[in-house]
């Protein structure tokens, strides 16, 4: 019987929430979408359920969200976490807030908090503000993204325009106070009727204290960090033999596959270009809708085996370039065609005998994981922070799947190369 269980609202921070708490102890499977209501989940201490709810229509994303969690009862979990992106990706409209409300109705609460701190991937909240390294939020390469665009930094406000109710904050000196206070603090915010409680944090210390106060609470929200203090505190109370690792990545060729066009992404890429083969897909011929243009590519894939580094397709562009795309083609319809295009791809390559894939983008992860017909995933070797190798429970096929804006610049080819089997 499952204890915790977790509803991603994407695929790459599936796997990174899953590899956090794969790394502090706890026994993790991760699935793609709500398994089937006769399926049942034996020895493991968590669950991770992965969803494509970060940028759909919100009434979706809580439909979706409210079945993950009737799934994970069903196993018995007993605490929830809804795991979101440390950047706090999402609209004036969703689709942090309604889920978050959704899911508190649901289990009968009345508050939580709001965690998306990651400090070793530079995400730190102080006085209530996002800050990506040492840029606010709204000052970072969040500020122009694509489908999420962030022009506000401030979590407090970012929570109410999508909630119901009131949103408070315990500072960085009240956390440092200890969890005790941290519980005295929520207690006395909760009776000035605070819903949603931000919590402040620069460092990994500071997650594990918010893990220690929020032990009680049925829900808790946010990024992969606040994970570290979870799994490290069910540990700490369930004493046993650490879970094999059986991610390992399998043998075999493989392909690094990039939609996403976040900052550094885009430098990756541009790393990973003198290393291995390389081809930047055409919109236009994506926006055919047909399959030649895939089976090209994938031809043009199979002609690079003989290559030490495996080669990469990529739609990653400079924000210029993106933008002149949206405006000649627009916004929707260039990334839908992107999306088809990698799922007409993916299944291709598959049968031409790829074993590892390398994907980076949360929306281009979905897509793969999905066109795979993956279900469920063992957790392997972190790569980066949040970032690890994890292998099909049902066949020998990797992935490496990567949030836009996590890894460092040699990613590409040091997941490749540091983990080899």
């Amino acid at each position: 019987m499952a204890y915790l269980g977790v509803i991603a609202d994407d695929f790459t921070g599936a796997t990174d929430i899953a590899s956090f708490l794969a790394q502090n102890g706890m026994s993790v499977i991760q699935y793609n979408g709500v398994p089937s209501a006769n399926s049942a989940v034996k020895e493991v201490e968590a669950i991770v359920i992965s969803l494509k709810s970060r940028s759909c229509p919100p009434q979706r994303a809580v439909s979706e969200s409210l079945s993950a969690l009737s799934w994970l009862r069903q196993q018995g979990c007993q605490r929830f976490y809804f795991k979101y992106c440390s950047t706090f990706d999402s609209t004036a409209e969703g689709n942090i807030g309604p889920v978050t409300d959704a899911l508190l109705a649901e289990l009968g609460e009345t508050q939580t908090i709001f965690s998306p701190a990651l400090p070793v991937n530079g995400r730190t909240v102080y006085q209530g503000y996002l800050f990506v390294h040492q840029q606010l939020l709204s000052e970072s390469g969040m500020r122009n993204h694509p489908v999420t665009p962030m022009r506000d930094s401030n979590l407090l406000r970012l929570i109410e325009q999508q909630s119901t109710g009131r949103a408070g904050l315990i500072p960085l000196d009240a956390l440092r106070q200890g969890s005790e206070n941290v519980v005295q603090q929520l207690a006395l915010l909760r009776q000035q009727g605070v819903r949603y409680v931000v919590m402040d944090a620069v460092s990994e210390e500071d997650l594990l204290i918010q893990a220690v106060a929020s032990a009680n609470m049925r829900l808790v929200t946010g990024g992969s960090g606040l994970a570290i203090g979870v799994a490290r505190h069910f540990s700490a109370s369930h004493p046993g033999k650490k879970s094999e690792q059986r991610g390992l990545p399998v043998t075999g060729p493989g392909v690094v596959l990039s939609g996403s066009c976040s900052t550094m992404t885009n430098a990756q890429v541009a790393r990973y270009k003198p290393q291995a083969p390389h081809v930047a897909l055409e919109i236009a011929r994506c926006l055919e809708d047909n399959d030649r243009y895939a089976t090209e590519v994938c031809q043009w894939v199979r002609a690079q085996r003989t290559s030490s580094l495996a080669p990469m397709v990529f739609a990653t562009s400079e924000p210029e370039t993106l933008q002149r795309i949206q405006q000649q083609y627009g916004a929707d319809n260039s990334s839908q065609a992107i999306e088809r295009f990698f799922a007409r791809l993916v299944p291709l390559l598959a049968e031409d005998g790829i074993q590892r894939f390398i994907v980076a983008g949360g929306e281009t992860s979905g897509v793969v994981t999905q066109a795979l017909h993956i279900q469920g995933l063992h957790i392997g070797p972190t790569i980066s922070p949040g970032i690890p190798w994890v292998k099909a429970t049902d066949r020998p096929l990797s992935l490496a799947l990567k949030s836009g804006n996590f890894g460092d610049e040699n990613f590409f080819a040091r997941a490749q190369l540091e983990f080899t089997p």
